[in-house]
């Protein structure tokens, strides 16, 4: 799929909620979904299972992954609704030869269960197939580590502010070091442990939603605007940043002229569109 030895795969860009209208297209409406996939090993990790995921699965089935195992790990940010409702259609749940890591991190206690939340969003009231039906070996595992080794990736992940704690993942491999921050909203400052826990990225993927001027009208809702993202890139030394999140308001017009704008203050940044992919 690349030279690089790692590739970093959008499926879902969009925050909140899910959107199809016209005028959509260009960046994508389905809701957070990132691949992150080892090109020597032939692993691939998921970050989160927003309505995105059902591409992704699609992709795995047909083999557009070459995989050693049938494999793979899925681990999330934050259980959010447009983080997780896009579960119940990723295909590779429903194989009986399939195995699927389940992960969450962290001391989070609104997650006391991981299996009960699945159980929850799949039950007769609102889903017609149940989780214990759709196949696939499901390992859930909640990790307390801040760092350890998933899937063949050094991973490291940090709480950061999001209502009902969210957490920033790093993925490191091959001298490569990607970092996913979406969910966050820094405040007046920079969150300076997100700083320090960033530092070095040679990938950044940040959450922003709003700009500036809207991030005011928005506080206490959780996410970052494009300054704070280009701020967070500066800062920590990135020359690569992708914006994420995207608002459901946020038309593909909208985001071209954003784009642009921003690229004038900071060349390295863009948007994340669904299907891009980028190497390391």
């Amino acid at each position: 799929m690349s030279d690089n030895k790692l590739l970093v795969k959008f499926y879902g860009t969009r925050g909140s909620i899910p959107v199809s209208d016209a005028g959509y297209q260009m960046f994508g409406g389905n809701t957070t979904c990132i691949a992150i996939y080892d090109n020597v090993e032939k692993r691939l990790s998921i970050i989160d299972a927003g309505t995105g995921i059902r591409n992704l699965g699609k992709d795995i089935l047909q083999g557009k992954f070459e995989l050693g195992h049938r494999h793979v790990s899925l681990g999330f940010t934050h259980f959010h609704w447009d983080h997780i409702q896009g579960f119940p259609f990723f295909g590779p749940a429903y194989q009986d030869d399939f195995a699927i890591d389940i992960m969450s991190f962290g001391r989070n206690k609104n997650v006391k269960n991981l299996k009960s939340l699945f159980d929850a969003q799949m039950q007769e009231a609102f889903f017609p197939i149940a989780l214990s039906d759709m196949g696939a070996k499901m390992n859930f595992i909640t990790i307390e580590q801040q760092s350890l080794k998933v899937n063949g990736f050094e991973l490291s992940v940090t709480p950061h502010p999001h209502p009902g704690t969210a957490y920033s993942i790093k993925i490191e491999k091959y001298g490569k070091c990607i970092v996913i921050c979406t969910d966050v909203e820094h405040g007046e400052q920079l969150n300076s442990q997100l700083i320090q826990f960033a530092n070095g990225a040679d990938l950044l993927i940040h959450d922003a939603q709003y700009t500036q001027s809207e991030l005011k009208k928005r506080k206490g809702w959780g996410h970052s605007s494009y300054e704070q993202a280009i701020e967070m890139a500066e800062t920590i030394g990135c020359d690569r940043l992708v914006f994420t999140h995207h608002d459901p308001d946020h038309d593909d017009k909208y985001l071209m002229e954003r784009e642009q704008y921003y690229q004038k203050q900071f060349n390295k940044c863009v948007m994340a569109r669904e299907g891009m992919a980028l190497g390391c």
